[in-house]
């Protein structure tokens, strides 16, 4: 896979007008000297559901698809427009493992970068803690491979490949 670069870096015609006048306008925006464009590279939200087992182990998703694909993540993706973070998690579990939801509570959210089409797209991960109608009937899809359950403490941090992942899985461990 190739290094991912900063859309400051990717983006050079104006997308409005296809101008090469295209410019940087502070750390996070592009401003089109010919037609006044002016774009900013905003965040896109992804959602991380936390499902545990009843022996207190968490559920993890080996990814089918890249990138990162074969390490783990958490079930869930990205947010689709006009669509709350809650509505994508149940969205995402559906798709993900065939699955409802039966509650969720927010647990935490943190940045990350996450590598797409060799650009680094900017997300806010939002990790909720999720239980399921049933942990029965569970079956990988989309774009997992495998369903797997670990303790929290005993996962394997150099398989998750995303430091917000990370993140959520180490204030997981402070609150258990």
């Amino acid at each position: 896979m190739t290094q991912a670069q900063h859309p400051n870096k990717i983006f050079k015609f104006c997308p409005s007008c296809g101008s090469t006048q295209l410019r940087q306008s502070g750390d996070r925006s592009k401003k089109c000297l010919q037609c006044g464009f002016h774009y900013f590279f905003n965040i896109s939200a992804a959602v991380a559901a936390i499902i545990f087992d009843p022996e207190g182990k968490i559920m993890l998703a080996r990814r089918a698809v890249e990138p990162h694909k074969g390490q783990l993540d958490f079930p869930g993706g990205f947010v689709d427009p006009m669509e709350t973070a809650e509505e994508a998690l149940t969205r995402e579990i559906q798709e993900e493992l065939g699955a409802s939801v039966k509650k969720m509570t927010y647990f935490a959210s943190f940045p990350n970068t996450y590598p797409f089409a060799g650009m680094e797209v900017m997300t806010l991960d939002l990790a909720f803690l999720v239980e399921l109608e049933t942990l029965t009937g569970l079956k990988p899809m989309d774009d997992i491979a495998s369903i797997e359950f670990y303790h929290p403490s005993e996962v394997n941090l150099d398989e998750l490949p995303a430091q917000s992942m990370k993140n959520i899985l180490k204030k997981l461990n402070e609150h258990t």
